[in-house]
Order: structure tokens, then C-alpha cells, then sequence
């Protein structure tokens, strides 16, 4: 979630398909935190969803504390197709390497969410069967992924090397502010409509909540080049 420009060491010594494995995996990783953590916070819980929102919240958080530290030199760490979006909007990533980007990152969440089936035992192929079409879970997306992005500038300008904190700490938060949960990630909402467990999305949602988070990150990435003074590089 991190852009090329700002990194220590620079992209540019990696070759396209490690970048690409890095997107895979990381965002793999990412499904793997935020399903496996949904299920054995509902496992434990006792049927407390706040405890087990707590338990998902902060493992997500954390693990994308580590997951942007490690993948962040080698591709950028976007694991996200609104993040890279707002990348090639900025001119900071050619339109052939977003679609690869995006590409793996969907094909990644995917594996993330049977790899975390797999460990707890549940069946590989699922549906969620949990609706959340509430026009404000929408609006929410919107903010989430809008405050998402301005976050990844904000301190991509000012302090490239807290990004992967800052990030962390971003959808901490937004799990708890927002009524969404904030998803605030397209690869992420796909792959959760096929896990039918705590984080879950049904697939009548989808569409829904994609639409939002990229209306939220043209927006922030819009805001964010007049706010924080960036140009986009050719």
C-alpha cells in the first residue's frame, strides 16, 4: 500500500514477477489474517461479536504493520486494486503493471480465504449468506477507503518510513468507526463474499461496497495530490 517512489531500496532493481509474487502473496496473507481471525474470534467469543470484531481488528492491523514492512520494498505493498488505481491515476505505475497488480492481488485473496478455511477446518467453497446493503455501510466504504488513501499520501510524504504503522493503525480504526467495518479494498470484499463466517460479505453487497471504495479512493487521491503538493511522475 506503499508507492514506488518513496521506498529504500527502489523498485526498480525487481523485476516485474517478483513484484507480482509480492502482490500475491501479500494480499494472500492479508485474507488469511482477516478470515482466520474472524473465525476463531467467533469460535471464542461465546457469540460476543464485539470481542470477536476486537480479535479480527487487531490482527488485521498488525498484520498489514508487518506485511507492508516486508513486501513494501519489493513492490510497492499495495494489495489493493484502489490503491493501485490511485497509483496510476498519479502516473507513479504504468497502466499494463496495474492490471497485473490488480490481477494478483484478486487471484491472492482468493487463496488467502481457503488457505484460512483449510486451517480451521471449515469447507473450501463458501457464499456468504451476510447482506450489508445499508445505505450507510456504503457511505462508509466511501470514508473508509477515502481516509485510507489520504493516510498512505499523507505519510508517504512526510514520513515514508512509519507508512506501514500508519496504515495499521488506519484500518484499526476504521474497523470501529465506520458501520462497514471498512473493507475499503475491491480484492478483499470479492474474496470475503466466498467465506460464509464471521467476515463475510453475500455477493448481492458486492458491487455495493466496490463501487464506494472506488469513489473514496479517487477522491482521496485527488485531495491528497492538492493537500499534500505531489505530482505524479511520468
Amino acid at each position: 500500500m506503499t508507492d514506488r517512489a518513496s521506498l529504500e531500496p527502489p523498485l526498480e532493481p525487481f523485476p516485474l514477477p517478483k513484484r507480482l509474487a509480492a502482490e500475491a502473496l501479500g494480499t494472500a496473507l492479508l485474507l488469511a489474517i482477516v478470515i482466520g481471525s474472524g473465525i476463531m474470534g467467533a469460535r471464542l467469543s461465546g457469540g460476543n461479536n464485539a470481542i470477536a470484531l476486537l480479535g479480527n481488528t487487531l490482527a488485521t492491523g498488525a498484520g498489514l504493520v508487518v506485511l507492508i514492512t516486508v513486501f513494501g520494498p519489493l513492490s510497492g505493498a499495495h494489495f489493493n486494486p484502489a490503491v493501485t488505481l490511485v497509483f496510476w491515476l498519479r502516473r507513479e505505475i504504468g497502466g499494463g503493471h496495474a492490471l497485473a497488480y490488480a490481477g494478483v492481488q484478486l487471484v491472492g485473496a482468493l487463496f488467502g480465504v481457503w488457505a484460512a478455511h483449510a486451517m480451521f477446518g471449515e469447507p473450501l467453497w463458501q457464499v456468504s449468506t451476510h447482506l450489508r446493503d445499508a445505505h450507510g455501510q456504503g457511505w462508509s466504504e466511501v470514508v473508509a477507503t477515502f481516509t485510507l488513501v489520504l493516510a498512505i499520501l499523507g505519510s508517504l510524504r512526510f514520513r515514508p518510513d512509519a507508512t506501514p504503522l500508519i496504515v495499521g493503525l488506519t484500518i484499526t480504526s476504521a474497523y470501529w468507526f465506520t458501520a462497514s467495518t471498512s473493507f475499503a479494498n475491491p480484492a478483499v470484499t470479492l474474496a470475503r463474499s466466498l467465506s460464509d463466517t464471521f467476515a463475510g460479505i453475500a455477493p448481492a453487497s458486492v458491487p455495493w461496497f466496490i463501487g464506494a471504495q472506488l469513489v473514496g479512493a479517487v477522491g482521496g487521491g485527488l485531495l491528497g495530490r492538492w493537500l499534500f503538493g505531489q505530482e505524479g511522475k511520468a
